[in-house]
Protein backbone atom coordinates (compact mmCIF):
# COMPACT_ATOMS: atom_id res chain seq x y z
CA UNK A 1 0.00 0.00 0.00
CA UNK A 2 1.30 3.60 -0.99
CA UNK A 3 0.22 7.34 0.18
CA UNK A 4 -1.42 7.10 -3.56
CA UNK A 5 -3.76 4.79 -3.05
CA UNK A 6 -5.42 6.52 0.56
CA UNK A 7 -7.41 9.73 -0.23
CA UNK A 8 -6.26 13.00 2.18
CA UNK A 9 -9.12 12.73 3.92
CA UNK A 10 -8.58 9.56 5.37
CA UNK A 11 -6.93 8.87 9.46
CA UNK A 12 -4.61 6.84 7.62
CA UNK A 13 -2.87 9.73 5.23
CA UNK A 14 -0.54 11.20 7.47
CA UNK A 15 0.81 8.07 8.93
CA UNK A 16 2.05 6.19 5.24
CA UNK A 17 0.92 3.00 5.93
CA UNK A 18 3.11 -0.01 4.83
CA UNK A 19 2.21 -4.00 4.74
CA UNK A 20 4.98 -6.07 6.45
CA UNK A 21 5.96 -9.24 4.96
CA UNK A 22 3.35 -10.99 7.04
CA UNK A 23 0.76 -9.01 5.57
CA UNK A 24 0.05 -6.47 8.44
CA UNK A 25 -0.64 -3.03 8.04
CA UNK A 26 1.76 -0.94 10.09
CA UNK A 27 2.80 2.87 10.13
CA UNK A 28 5.63 3.35 7.79
CA UNK A 29 6.55 7.11 9.19
CA UNK A 30 9.90 8.59 9.38
CA UNK A 31 11.73 6.64 12.30
CA UNK A 32 13.45 3.96 9.95
CA UNK A 33 16.66 5.19 10.84
CA UNK A 34 15.71 5.62 14.38
CA UNK A 35 17.55 2.95 16.93
CA UNK A 36 13.82 1.90 17.83
CA UNK A 37 12.74 -1.71 17.58
CA UNK A 38 10.82 -2.46 14.31
CA UNK A 39 7.71 -3.08 16.54
CA UNK A 40 8.28 0.70 18.12
CA UNK A 41 9.30 2.39 14.81
CA UNK A 42 6.49 0.37 12.63
CA UNK A 43 3.75 -0.23 14.99
CA UNK A 44 1.13 -1.97 14.23
CA UNK A 45 -2.24 -0.16 13.06
CA UNK A 46 -5.26 -1.06 14.36
CA UNK A 47 -8.94 0.40 13.74
CA UNK A 48 -10.42 1.94 17.22
CA UNK A 49 -13.88 1.00 16.39
CA UNK A 50 -12.64 -2.40 16.31
CA UNK A 51 -13.47 -5.00 19.01
CA UNK A 52 -9.86 -6.31 18.80
CA UNK A 53 -9.21 -2.33 19.93
CA UNK A 54 -11.45 -2.43 22.72
CA UNK A 55 -10.08 -5.54 24.15
CA UNK A 56 -6.49 -4.62 23.59
CA UNK A 57 -6.80 -1.58 25.46
CA UNK A 58 -9.00 -3.09 28.58
CA UNK A 59 -5.90 -5.28 29.01
CA UNK A 60 -3.56 -2.25 29.06
CA UNK A 61 -5.66 0.06 31.15
CA UNK A 62 -6.01 -3.03 33.74
CA UNK A 63 -1.95 -3.48 33.15
CA UNK A 64 -1.25 0.57 34.50
CA UNK A 65 -3.81 -0.57 37.55
CA UNK A 66 -6.19 1.35 36.22
CA UNK A 67 -4.44 4.89 35.45
CA UNK A 68 -5.68 7.59 33.23
CA UNK A 69 -5.98 7.96 29.57
CA UNK A 70 -2.30 9.24 29.43
CA UNK A 71 -1.22 6.28 31.37
CA UNK A 72 -3.52 3.83 29.18
CA UNK A 73 -2.13 5.38 25.80
CA UNK A 74 1.23 5.08 26.68
CA UNK A 75 1.09 1.38 27.63
CA UNK A 76 -0.36 0.94 23.98
CA UNK A 77 1.61 2.52 22.19
CA UNK A 78 4.80 0.69 24.31
CA UNK A 79 3.35 -2.40 23.14
CA UNK A 80 3.74 -1.63 19.46
CA UNK A 81 0.43 -0.79 19.06
CA UNK A 82 -0.70 2.72 16.49
CA UNK A 83 -4.84 2.51 17.34
CA UNK A 84 -6.61 4.72 15.25
CA UNK A 85 -8.83 7.62 17.21
CA UNK A 86 -7.24 6.43 20.42
CA UNK A 87 -7.55 9.15 22.77
CA UNK A 88 -11.38 9.19 21.97
CA UNK A 89 -11.79 5.12 21.92
CA UNK A 90 -9.72 4.85 25.57
CA UNK A 91 -11.59 7.82 27.24
CA UNK A 92 -14.79 6.22 26.10
CA UNK A 93 -13.77 2.87 27.67
CA UNK A 94 -12.48 4.62 30.80
CA UNK A 95 -15.90 6.58 30.84
CA UNK A 96 -17.42 2.98 31.08
CA UNK A 97 -14.94 1.62 33.65
CA UNK A 98 -16.83 0.46 36.42
CA UNK A 99 -13.38 0.07 38.85
CA UNK A 100 -12.40 3.81 37.50
CA UNK A 101 -16.19 4.27 38.50
CA UNK A 102 -15.84 2.99 42.41
CA UNK A 103 -11.90 5.02 42.74
CA UNK A 104 -13.05 7.95 41.10
CA UNK A 105 -16.22 8.78 40.33
CA UNK A 106 -18.52 11.51 41.69
CA UNK A 107 -21.43 11.80 43.55
CA UNK A 108 -24.76 12.26 40.97
CA UNK A 109 -26.16 15.45 40.68
CA UNK A 110 -29.59 16.98 39.11
CA UNK A 111 -31.05 20.44 38.29
CA UNK A 112 -31.99 22.40 41.26
CA UNK A 113 -35.00 21.91 42.17
CA UNK A 114 -38.06 24.78 42.29
CA UNK A 115 -38.33 26.10 45.49
CA UNK A 116 -41.34 24.23 47.66
CA UNK A 117 -44.66 25.81 47.46
CA UNK A 118 -44.24 26.77 51.38
CA UNK A 119 -41.57 29.27 50.75
CA UNK A 120 -43.90 31.21 48.56
CA UNK A 121 -46.60 31.68 50.57
CA UNK A 122 -47.94 35.08 52.36
CA UNK A 123 -49.31 32.90 55.58
CA UNK A 124 -48.75 34.16 58.42
CA UNK A 125 -44.98 33.88 60.28
CA UNK A 126 -44.08 30.46 61.60
CA UNK A 127 -47.02 28.74 59.50
CA UNK A 128 -44.56 26.33 57.20
CA UNK A 129 -41.58 25.71 59.58
CA UNK A 130 -38.21 24.23 59.38
CA UNK A 131 -36.75 22.93 61.93
CA UNK A 132 -33.12 21.16 63.36
CA UNK A 133 -30.86 20.71 66.41
CA UNK A 134 -27.92 22.19 67.00
CA UNK A 135 -25.00 22.14 69.90
CA UNK A 136 -24.36 21.11 72.85
CA UNK A 137 -23.16 23.78 75.47
CA UNK A 138 -21.69 23.00 78.59
CA UNK A 139 -23.69 25.03 81.39
CA UNK A 140 -23.22 24.95 85.07
CA UNK A 141 -25.92 22.93 86.74
CA UNK A 142 -25.04 23.17 90.47
CA UNK A 143 -21.90 24.04 92.64
CA UNK A 144 -20.98 21.64 95.02
CA UNK A 145 -18.27 21.68 98.05
CA UNK A 146 -15.44 20.12 95.22
CA UNK A 147 -16.39 22.59 92.70
CA UNK A 148 -19.36 22.65 90.11
CA UNK A 149 -21.09 19.48 88.45
CA UNK A 150 -21.75 20.54 84.46
CA UNK A 151 -24.52 19.66 82.26
CA UNK A 152 -25.28 19.67 78.53
CA UNK A 153 -27.37 21.74 76.41
CA UNK A 154 -28.57 22.04 72.76
CA UNK A 155 -31.41 24.42 70.83
CA UNK A 156 -33.87 23.67 68.53
CA UNK A 157 -33.87 26.19 65.82
CA UNK A 158 -37.57 26.73 64.50
CA UNK A 159 -37.10 29.05 60.99
CA UNK A 160 -40.16 30.43 59.20
CA UNK A 161 -40.03 28.80 55.55
CA UNK A 162 -41.24 32.44 54.26
CA UNK A 163 -40.60 35.50 56.19
CA UNK A 164 -37.22 33.57 57.04
CA UNK A 165 -37.56 34.65 60.44
CA UNK A 166 -35.97 32.13 63.17
CA UNK A 167 -37.27 30.83 66.72
CA UNK A 168 -34.81 28.88 68.96
CA UNK A 169 -35.80 26.79 72.28
CA UNK A 170 -33.08 25.60 74.44
CA UNK A 171 -33.53 21.63 75.27
CA UNK A 172 -31.86 19.64 78.16
CA UNK A 173 -31.18 16.37 76.33
CA UNK A 174 -31.39 14.83 72.79
CA UNK A 175 -34.51 12.70 73.46
CA UNK A 176 -38.24 12.93 72.09
CA UNK A 177 -39.39 13.99 75.34
CA UNK A 178 -37.39 17.58 75.63
CA UNK A 179 -37.92 18.17 71.83
CA UNK A 180 -41.95 17.68 72.56
CA UNK A 181 -41.56 19.98 74.94
CA UNK A 182 -39.73 22.37 72.88
CA UNK A 183 -42.44 22.00 70.27
CA UNK A 184 -44.95 22.82 72.47
CA UNK A 185 -43.34 25.92 73.60
CA UNK A 186 -42.96 26.99 70.38
CA UNK A 187 -46.64 26.10 69.71
CA UNK A 188 -47.72 28.12 72.93
CA UNK A 189 -46.14 31.36 71.48
CA UNK A 190 -46.06 31.31 67.68
CA UNK A 191 -48.99 29.45 67.37
CA UNK A 192 -49.58 26.04 65.58
CA UNK A 193 -48.03 25.98 62.22
CA UNK A 194 -49.51 24.12 59.18
CA UNK A 195 -46.11 21.98 58.15
CA UNK A 196 -42.87 21.00 59.97
CA UNK A 197 -39.94 19.98 57.68
CA UNK A 198 -37.06 18.44 59.35
CA UNK A 199 -34.26 16.07 58.68
CA UNK A 200 -34.75 11.81 59.83
CA UNK A 201 -32.87 13.01 63.24
CA UNK A 202 -33.82 9.75 66.31
CA UNK A 203 -35.04 12.36 68.08
CA UNK A 204 -37.17 13.77 65.47
CA UNK A 205 -38.54 10.45 64.06
CA UNK A 206 -39.50 9.24 67.86
CA UNK A 207 -41.48 12.59 68.87
CA UNK A 208 -43.19 11.66 65.71
CA UNK A 209 -44.09 8.14 66.66
CA UNK A 210 -44.77 10.08 70.47
CA UNK A 211 -47.13 12.33 68.96
CA UNK A 212 -48.91 9.01 66.71
CA UNK A 213 -47.64 10.15 63.64
CA UNK A 214 -47.32 7.10 61.91
CA UNK A 215 -43.33 6.69 60.75
CA UNK A 216 -42.46 8.33 57.49
CA UNK A 217 -42.42 6.25 54.16
CA UNK A 218 -40.00 7.46 51.24
CA UNK A 219 -41.69 10.18 49.23
CA UNK A 220 -44.58 10.61 51.70
CA UNK A 221 -45.66 11.83 55.36
CA UNK A 222 -48.52 10.37 56.92
CA UNK A 223 -50.47 12.37 58.97
CA UNK A 224 -52.53 10.42 62.19
CA UNK A 225 -55.09 11.91 64.58
CA UNK A 226 -52.10 14.20 66.17
CA UNK A 227 -52.55 15.88 62.85
CA UNK A 228 -56.10 16.25 62.06
CA UNK A 229 -56.32 17.35 65.75
CA UNK A 230 -53.41 20.48 65.08
CA UNK A 231 -54.06 20.55 61.73
CA UNK A 232 -50.32 19.98 61.28
CA UNK A 233 -48.20 17.96 58.48
CA UNK A 234 -44.76 16.84 59.54
CA UNK A 235 -42.57 16.15 56.05
CA UNK A 236 -39.62 14.38 56.49
CA UNK A 237 -36.17 14.69 54.32
CA UNK A 238 -34.20 11.67 52.99
CA UNK A 239 -31.49 10.96 55.66
CA UNK A 240 -27.98 12.03 54.57
CA UNK A 241 -29.32 15.25 52.87
CA UNK A 242 -28.69 18.39 54.26
CA UNK A 243 -28.17 20.08 51.11
CA UNK A 244 -32.44 19.80 51.16
CA UNK A 245 -32.74 21.53 54.53
CA UNK A 246 -30.59 24.57 52.96
CA UNK A 247 -33.42 27.03 54.70
CA UNK A 248 -32.76 26.27 58.37
CA UNK A 249 -28.96 24.79 57.88
CA UNK A 250 -28.21 28.70 57.04
CA UNK A 251 -30.11 29.98 60.00
CA UNK A 252 -28.24 27.54 62.34
CA UNK A 253 -24.66 28.64 60.93
CA UNK A 254 -25.74 32.44 61.11
CA UNK A 255 -26.77 31.51 65.15
CA UNK A 256 -23.32 29.75 65.76
CA UNK A 257 -21.66 32.72 64.29
CA UNK A 258 -23.39 35.24 66.58
CA UNK A 259 -23.34 32.92 69.54
CA UNK A 260 -19.47 32.36 69.22
CA UNK A 261 -19.20 36.18 69.37
CA UNK A 262 -21.42 36.32 72.19
CA UNK A 263 -19.84 33.56 74.65
CA UNK A 264 -16.53 35.04 74.03
CA UNK A 265 -17.86 37.34 76.48
CA UNK A 266 -19.36 35.30 79.00
CA UNK A 267 -17.17 33.50 80.92
CA UNK A 268 -17.04 29.42 81.11
CA UNK A 269 -17.56 29.52 84.57
CA UNK A 270 -21.07 31.58 84.29
CA UNK A 271 -22.02 30.20 81.49
CA UNK A 272 -25.24 28.89 83.19
CA UNK A 273 -28.83 27.68 81.82
CA UNK A 274 -30.48 31.14 82.40
CA UNK A 275 -27.48 32.75 81.04
CA UNK A 276 -27.66 30.26 77.83
CA UNK A 277 -31.39 31.16 77.53
CA UNK A 278 -30.79 35.26 77.18
CA UNK A 279 -28.21 34.62 74.78
CA UNK A 280 -30.36 32.41 72.32
CA UNK A 281 -33.11 35.10 73.09
CA UNK A 282 -30.82 37.91 72.15
CA UNK A 283 -29.46 35.64 69.43
CA UNK A 284 -33.04 35.67 67.96
CA UNK A 285 -33.72 39.27 68.16
CA UNK A 286 -30.09 40.30 66.32
CA UNK A 287 -31.17 37.47 63.75
CA UNK A 288 -35.06 38.57 62.30
CA UNK A 289 -33.83 42.29 62.59
CA UNK A 290 -31.53 41.12 59.55
CA UNK A 291 -32.29 42.64 55.82
CA UNK A 292 -33.95 40.22 54.01
CA UNK A 293 -32.78 42.25 50.49
CA UNK A 294 -29.92 44.56 49.70
CA UNK A 295 -30.77 48.15 51.78
CA UNK A 296 -32.05 51.34 49.41
CA UNK A 297 -30.23 54.09 49.77
CA UNK A 298 -33.29 56.10 48.58
CA UNK A 299 -35.00 58.60 51.07
CA UNK A 300 -38.35 58.26 50.52
CA UNK A 301 -38.32 53.81 50.90
CA UNK A 302 -36.96 54.42 54.72
CA UNK A 303 -38.72 50.59 55.38
CA UNK A 304 -36.12 48.25 55.97
CA UNK A 305 -37.99 44.75 55.02
CA UNK A 306 -36.44 42.39 58.00
CA UNK A 307 -38.62 39.46 59.73
CA UNK A 308 -39.16 41.19 62.81
CA UNK A 309 -41.03 44.04 60.80
CA UNK A 310 -43.57 41.59 60.75
CA UNK A 311 -43.09 39.47 63.64
CA UNK A 312 -43.96 43.12 66.03
CA UNK A 313 -46.98 43.55 64.19
CA UNK A 314 -48.76 40.20 64.65
CA UNK A 315 -51.17 39.63 67.29
CA UNK A 316 -52.20 36.61 68.83
CA UNK A 317 -52.51 33.88 65.94
CA UNK A 318 -55.51 36.27 64.30
CA UNK A 319 -55.64 35.28 60.14
CA UNK A 320 -55.75 38.37 58.07
CA UNK A 321 -58.31 40.64 57.61
CA UNK A 322 -60.23 41.18 54.87
CA UNK A 323 -60.63 44.54 53.08
CA UNK A 324 -58.89 47.19 51.33
CA UNK A 325 -56.81 49.57 53.43
CA UNK A 326 -54.86 52.71 52.49
CA UNK A 327 -52.07 54.89 54.38
CA UNK A 328 -55.16 57.55 55.63
CA UNK A 329 -56.25 54.57 57.88
CA UNK A 330 -52.91 54.15 59.84
CA UNK A 331 -53.99 56.97 61.96
CA UNK A 332 -57.48 55.94 62.56
CA UNK A 333 -57.29 52.96 64.42
CA UNK A 334 -54.53 50.92 65.74
CA UNK A 335 -55.56 47.53 64.23
CA UNK A 336 -55.75 48.98 60.78
CA UNK A 337 -52.26 50.61 61.49
CA UNK A 338 -51.31 47.05 61.85
CA UNK A 339 -52.55 45.80 59.23
CA UNK A 340 -51.03 48.40 56.61
CA UNK A 341 -47.92 47.67 57.76
CA UNK A 342 -48.19 43.66 57.61
CA UNK A 343 -50.06 44.44 53.76
CA UNK A 344 -46.52 46.69 52.91
CA UNK A 345 -44.35 43.80 54.10
CA UNK A 346 -46.14 41.40 51.78
CA UNK A 347 -45.97 43.73 49.36
CA UNK A 348 -42.36 44.55 49.04
CA UNK A 349 -41.71 40.73 49.91
CA UNK A 350 -43.25 39.48 46.50
CA UNK A 351 -41.71 42.25 44.64
CA UNK A 352 -38.09 42.40 46.22
CA UNK A 353 -37.27 39.24 48.45
CA UNK A 354 -38.95 36.51 46.26
CA UNK A 355 -36.79 37.66 43.12
CA UNK A 356 -34.14 36.82 44.62
CA UNK A 357 -34.91 33.16 44.77
CA UNK A 358 -35.35 33.62 41.07
CA UNK A 359 -31.90 31.99 39.62
CA UNK A 360 -30.45 28.72 40.56
CA UNK A 361 -27.17 29.35 42.38
CA UNK A 362 -25.84 25.57 41.68
CA UNK A 363 -26.69 22.48 39.78
CA UNK A 364 -27.78 24.17 36.63
CA UNK A 365 -27.62 21.40 34.34
CA UNK A 366 -30.47 18.64 33.62
CA UNK A 367 -29.24 15.51 33.94
CA UNK A 368 -30.17 11.63 32.68
CA UNK A 369 -32.61 10.38 35.76
CA UNK A 370 -31.15 7.10 37.96
CA UNK A 371 -33.45 4.20 37.24
CA UNK A 372 -34.84 0.81 38.72
CA UNK A 373 -32.04 -1.55 38.04
CA UNK A 374 -28.89 0.64 37.92
CA UNK A 375 -25.88 -0.11 40.21
CA UNK A 376 -24.64 1.95 42.23
CA UNK A 377 -21.99 2.57 44.90
CA UNK A 378 -23.76 3.89 48.03
CA UNK A 379 -21.42 6.82 49.97
CA UNK A 380 -20.84 6.53 53.65
CA UNK A 381 -18.82 8.75 55.66
CA UNK A 382 -17.64 6.43 58.26
CA UNK A 383 -16.08 3.97 55.86
CA UNK A 384 -13.13 4.33 53.66
CA UNK A 385 -14.22 4.97 49.62
CA UNK A 386 -12.50 1.11 48.75
CA UNK A 387 -15.41 -0.08 51.31
CA UNK A 388 -18.28 1.57 50.79
CA UNK A 389 -21.05 -0.93 49.67
CA UNK A 390 -22.69 -1.67 46.34
CA UNK A 391 -26.16 -1.94 45.75
CA UNK A 392 -28.94 -1.76 43.42
CA UNK A 393 -31.56 0.13 42.99
CA UNK A 394 -35.20 -0.66 43.78
CA UNK A 395 -37.10 2.80 43.55
CA UNK A 396 -37.08 5.54 42.02
CA UNK A 397 -39.09 8.64 43.50
CA UNK A 398 -39.59 11.74 40.85
CA UNK A 399 -40.35 15.00 41.82
CA UNK A 400 -43.09 16.70 40.73
CA UNK A 401 -41.02 18.05 37.75
CA UNK A 402 -40.59 14.52 37.06
CA UNK A 403 -36.89 14.40 37.88
CA UNK A 404 -35.32 11.81 40.38
CA UNK A 405 -33.58 13.18 43.37
CA UNK A 406 -34.12 10.38 46.03
CA UNK A 407 -34.33 6.40 45.50
CA UNK A 408 -34.12 3.33 47.31
CA UNK A 409 -31.06 0.70 47.42
CA UNK A 410 -30.97 -2.19 48.07
CA UNK A 411 -27.55 -3.61 49.63
CA UNK A 412 -26.43 -6.93 50.84
CA UNK A 413 -24.15 -6.54 53.73
CA UNK A 414 -23.14 -10.07 55.87
CA UNK A 415 -25.68 -11.99 53.92
CA UNK A 416 -28.37 -9.46 55.23
CA UNK A 417 -30.31 -7.59 52.87
CA UNK A 418 -30.92 -4.22 53.77
CA UNK A 419 -33.13 -1.19 51.96
CA UNK A 420 -31.69 2.90 52.62
CA UNK A 421 -33.63 6.12 51.44
CA UNK A 422 -31.11 8.07 50.14
CA UNK A 423 -30.63 11.29 47.85
CA UNK A 424 -28.90 10.86 44.49
CA UNK A 425 -25.97 12.83 45.75
CA UNK A 426 -25.09 9.95 47.82
CA UNK A 427 -24.89 7.26 45.11
CA UNK A 428 -22.21 6.98 42.65
CA UNK A 429 -23.27 5.21 39.27
CA UNK A 430 -21.98 2.17 38.29
CA UNK A 431 -23.60 0.23 35.69
CA UNK A 432 -26.42 1.60 33.58
CA UNK A 433 -28.12 0.86 30.00
CA UNK A 434 -26.46 4.24 28.74
CA UNK A 435 -23.65 3.71 29.16
CA UNK A 436 -22.43 0.38 28.70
Amino acid sequence: MSKRDLSSSSSLYKLHPLIDENGLLRVGGRLAESKLSSHEANPLLIPGKHHIATLLIRHHHVAVKHQGRHFTEGAVRASGLWIVGAKRCISSIIYRCVTCRKLRGREEQQIMADLPAERLQTDPPFSYVGLDVFGPWEVIARRTKGGQANSKRWAVLFTCMSTRAVHIEVIETMSSSSFINALRRFFAIRGTAKQLRSDCGTNFVGAARELKLDPPKPGETSVDDYLLNQRCSWVFNPPHSSHMGGAWERMIRITRRILDSMLLQVSHSKLTHEVLITLMAEVTAIINARPLVPVSTDPEAPLILTPSTLLTQRFGSLSPSSGDFTKADMFKHQWKRVQVLADTFWARWQKEYLNMLQSRQRWQLRRPNMKEGDIVLLKDKQLKRNEWPTGVIVKALPSKDGVVRKVEVKITHNKTKKTFFRPISECILLLSPEIM
